[in-house]
């Protein structure tokens, strides 16, 4: 059992409740015309995604998915910095050019995330190997959903890192949808954690809406990635509260009445906000908390509206120029 204490609580709820207030605001500015492009939030997912990250050190590295707002915000990002990116500003990120989809932020270890489902894991792989290579000891963490479970790249990806000992960790975010096909119409087992026996590596389940269960797993994986003992794969069960892209599609595939259960009964935040009254926090330490937030969107907001967007000849920089020889 890995110890926790009060400190690591506040910081694992006030982790959660930035990505829940970021998507919920940035859900709001993508409706009013201020965010363009397609849009996929990772609200509900909170926990996976924090208790996965915190067990990272800072010099660790992290790849995420085409649902990738809530994971730099994981791994610490600066949310007006990252706003701005949203909003296509030249104080974003990557100075405005990766959106939503194609962020990276390479001073919180965060290599980047792509539309490409699955395509994230031969890059947390092959960071994986060049920690190695170097003898250094940090660790490379992957995101990826169910549906990516079922691509070539991941299994290519779980067998190079099984036979190198590679010091990484797949994170399997299902939360039970692929796009829109339901996970139990297209994935051969229940548990995808049970696909790590089939590559020498443990594999485990785990209540992705429980923050402390996530935290604990994937600390024992990236202690064992450190010691040099090789890769792990963690599934964390979880849930999207919202559609596959926020008002693109038809949301036919699942009822209605499934989604407020899991908005109501399993939501992440409501649930860890339990366990910290269970530990001695008081309410008002817990308000507290969303109210620092509250106040650190307002300014990314501020901060991204009065940001200059990136100068036409920006249009021209950052791009693969082979030499002429």
């Amino acid at each position: 059992m890995i110890t926790v204490d009060d400190d690591l609580l506040r910081e694992l709820y006030r982790r959660m409740s930035r990505i829940r207030k970021f998507e919920d605001t940035t859900k709001e500015l993508l409706l009013a015309g201020e965010l363009y492009g397609a849009f996929h939030t990772s609200t509900g997912q909170e926990a996976s995604i924090v208790g996965s990250c915190m067990a990272l050190r800072i010099d660790d590295s992290m790849v995420g998915t085409h649902r990738s707002h809530g994971h730099p915000i994981g791994k610490g990002a600066q949310l007006d910095r990252l706003l701005a990116e949203l909003m296509g500003k030249e104080t974003g990120v990557n100075q405005g050019k990766g959106g939503s989809m194609h962020l990276s932020d390479f001073s919180i270890g965060s290599l980047g995330e792509t539309s490409i489902v699955g395509s994230g894991l031969p890059v947390a792989t092959g960071a994986a190997l060049a920690y190695k290579m170097r003898g250094d000891d940090n660790v490379s963490l992957c995101f990826f959903g169910d549906g990516a479970s079922n691509q070539g790249t991941f299994h290519e990806s779980l067998n190079l890192a099984a036979i190198w000992k590679l010091p990484v960790v797949y994170v399997c975010e299902n939360n039970g949808y692929g796009e829109l096909t339901s996970a139990k119409d297209a994935i051969s087992v229940e548990d995808i954690s049970i696909r790590a026996v089939g590559y020498d590596m443990p594999g485990v389940t785990v209540d992705g809406q429980d923050v402390l269960a996530v935290f604990e797993a994937v600390s024992e994986a990236v202690d064992r990635a450190r010691r040099g003992d090789g890769p792990s794969l963690v599934e964390t069960k979880t849930y999207r509260f919202e559609n596959h892209a926020v008002g693109r599609l038809p949301e036919h595939y699942r009822s209605a009445e499934e989604v407020e259960y899991w908005r109501t009964e399993r939501d992440p935040l409501a649930l860890f906000r339990q366990v910290l009254i269970e530990r001695g926090f008081d309410e008002q330490q817990i308000d507290d908390l969303d109210a620092a937030v509250s106040e650190e969107i307002v300014a990314a907001i501020e901060f991204a509206r009065q940001s200059p967007a990136p100068p036409p000849e920006a249009a021209f920089t950052h791009l693969f120029s082979p030499s002429a020889g």
